[in-house]
């Protein structure tokens, strides 16, 4: 058996992305304690949610959203909620999406940077999980790829997803529009 190796073009980024879904409600377990809140938004101001999304998502080259005019966001978006910290500032971007009936798609589901490693990644996985199997959900799906943080993918098989298919994806850097800073994703490298 031999590997397939696909150039990626100069400019572009890679990734693979893993489709999951959990069908079965897990049982009730208790919500970590933490300091954070969820606050849900009613109406989305389309520059406060690109900016708490940048926050969230730059790190692992998160752009979709950014390279959206205020109209097309507006359709795209679903049920935002932000993790707010103790001093009422954003921390942290929960979007959940409803619009098939039966399902819950987790858009987005991500803590800012400075609260990496702390174990409230925990406390909002609980919490996403709990929003999400409201009655009448069925199924509730997330993707994640190799971009994300390196304990997405474990943390949803722990908790009961399983992946169902894969697909290899590749985009223009958003680095390299300005979407995001140059800077920005140390970890993966900048090929202009």
């Amino acid at each position: 058996m031999t590997a397939a190796l696909v150039d990626v073009p100069r400019g572009h980024v890679a990734a693979v992305v893993t489709y999951l879904e959990m069908t079965d409600r897990p049982a009730a377990t208790p919500i970590p304690d933490t300091p954070l809140a969820l606050e849900r938004w009613g109406t989305v101001d389309p520059g406060r949610y690109r900016d708490l999304f940048r926050q969230v998502g730059a790190k692992w080259l998160w752009f979709s959203r950014l390279a959206m005019d205020d109209a097309t966001l507006a359709a795209n978006l679903a049920e935002v909620h932000a993790v707010v910290d103790g001093a009422g500032r954003e921390a942290g971007l929960l979007e959940l999406d409803f619009r098939t009936k039966g399902e819950c798609l987790i858009r987005f589901l991500g803590l800012v940077p400075r609260l990496a490693g702390q174990g409230h990644g925990r406390w909002l996985f609980a919490r996403t999980l709990v929003l999400a199997w409201r009655p009448g959900i069925d199924v509730v799906r997330v993707h994640t790829c190799t971009l994300d943080h390196p304990a997405a993918l474990p943390a949803y098989l722990r908790a009961g997803f399983k992946a169902r298919r894969r697909a290899f994806e590749t985009f223009p850097d958003p680095r390299l529009s300005s979407l995001l800073p140059r800077d920005c994703a140390p970890q993966v490298p900048l090929i202009d």
